[in-house]
């Protein structure tokens, strides 16, 4: 229990201040206690939901994180908590609607308090976008990991084994990625297919971008090395987790909407799940719980297919947040049984 509390009591005390905020917030603007429970419930709730979408999050900043530099590394978990919390959470809902809307960020801002209605109606109808957006880079995300020739560990045996023998092929995850994108934009309006396909592109463009910035960084840094330089860089992994947590932020950010569409209390609860994410990735990497579970990646990186195609087929059809929730939890679950079974077998190992 106290190693448990190491790793998540700076969450606990972050959630216990959100909730008085939450609770302080509800009784100035409303003057009720049932109104101030409600907002309470919604806040709890809203945190749980960003929890149960994120923990394969939580599994691949893991996998990023542990082949960082500790300098990094900490610079990942201070800096880029801020940009997860009041950058995803808070700036970016707002930015949505200033864009969509024409407005200054003072107008938006002042929407988001004024006139919650309007403001939920302006960044849900940019569902569309951000679908094809995050839907694309997270697909890749998940794609490019058993697209992988070198990967001999298979969970999932006939799909990856089977995914790994034509993996030698270039651009093989794209192709597929390509082929999903166009095949839902048939589906769409005009309108809605330009913007869909533009969003899905640069989704993918941005992919490609900070991946070969990561790998000019790493050559940079072999070359160094090579020389006998001390290499302290992790940029190119820094910015990939900062665009990795995005794109899971998008699905949360709509989902709130679902619950409410007062910006105060999505923030709140959104924050809170995300900085118990963030615990979570401290625990994964100090306690080296990868290692010790041989599957939970692959469980983590099946969430994410399913979580980048679930967003790119929204752009149609409206998915409930509560399926990809629990689909998301089922390969975590059923890979981590599975990694104790083996660990059971093979003690050895």
């Amino acid at each position: 229990m106290q190693t448990l509390l190491r790793y998540y009591s700076f969450s606990l005390g972050f959630t216990a201040l959100c909730f008085v905020l939450a609770g302080w917030y509800g009784w100035a603007s409303t003057g009720s206690v049932s109104a101030t429970l409600s907002i309470l419930w919604i806040v709890f709730v809203l945190s749980i939901l960003e929890v149960s979408l994120s923990f394969d999050n939580a599994v691949v900043n893991a996998t990023v994180l542990r082949e960082m530099d500790p300098v990094w590394q900490q610079r990942f978990l201070t800096i880029g908590i801020l940009i997860a919390v009041f950058g995803m959470r808070i700036v970016f809902p707002i930015a949505i609607v200033a864009i969509a809307a024409g407005l200054g960020p003072l107008e938006a801002i002042d929407l988001s308090l004024n006139d919650p209605v309007r403001y939920e109606r302006i960044v849900s109808g940019a569902h569309i976008g951000i679908a094809g957006f995050g839907g694309s880079f997270l697909a890749m995300v998940g794609l490019t990991f058993f697209f992988d020739e070198e990967k001999d560990v298979h969970w999932i045996s006939v799909i990856e084994r089977a995914i790994s023998k034509v993996s030698s092929i270039p651009a093989v995850e794209i192709g597929l990625v390509l082929a999903l994108i166009y095949g839902i934009s048939t589906t769409l309006n005009a309108a809605d297919q330009t913007t869909f396909l533009t969003a899905a592109i640069l989704g993918l463009i941005t992919f490609i971008g900070v991946n070969a910035l990561g790998a000019m960084i790493e050559q940079r840094e072999a070359r160094k090395k090579a020389a006998g330089e001390i290499v302290r860089s992790g940029l190119g992994g820094f910015l990939y987790l900062e665009v990795l947590d995005a794109s899971f932020s998008f699905d949360g950010v709509i989902g709130a909407f679902a619950l409410s569409n007062n910006m105060i209390i999505i923030a709140l609860g959104l924050s809170v799940g995300a900085m118990f994410v963030r615990s979570m990735t401290i625990h994964l990497v100090r306690a080296g719980t990868l290692s010790q579970y041989r599957y939970l990646e692959h469980g983590a990186f099946w969430a994410i297919i399913a979580l980048g195609g679930i967003m790119l087929v929204s752009a149609r059809w409206h998915i409930p947040e509560t399926i990809t929730g629990l689909i998301g939890a089922m390969m975590i679950g059923l890979s981590l049984w599975w990694s104790l079974r083996y660990n059971k077998r093979n003690p050895e190992g």
